[in-house]
């Protein structure tokens, strides 16, 4: 068990045998959460909004290819064009 003191602005020291435990680093982001008197931080990543649109719209299958040569891919393209164009006419 670790003690460490709340300081001006409320500010406390991670021991570093905690922190290298929890694997926490300068600048990482720690999730706070209060129940009853206990209070606990939990190391979590964020994920920049359209990077987690992104992954989710693949998540949903919304993906083409993959292609083998750059010549599938620019054929790709143009058809999901054509069809792009067909629907605005």
């Amino acid at each position: 068990m670790s003690l460490v003191k709340v300081k001006d602005k409320f500010q406390v020291t991670l021991p570093a045998a905690l922190r290298a435990k929890a694997g926490v680093s300068v600048g990482d982001i720690l999730e706070v959460k209060c129940l009853g008197n206990k209070i606990t931080m939990t190391p979590r990543s964020v994920v920049d909004r359209e990077i987690a649109i992104a992954l989710k719209e693949i998540d949903q299958g919304r993906t083409y290819g993959p292609f083998n040569t750059a010549k599938d891919l620019v054929r790709s393209l143009n058809a999901e064009s054509r069809k792009l164009k067909k629907k605005s006419a």
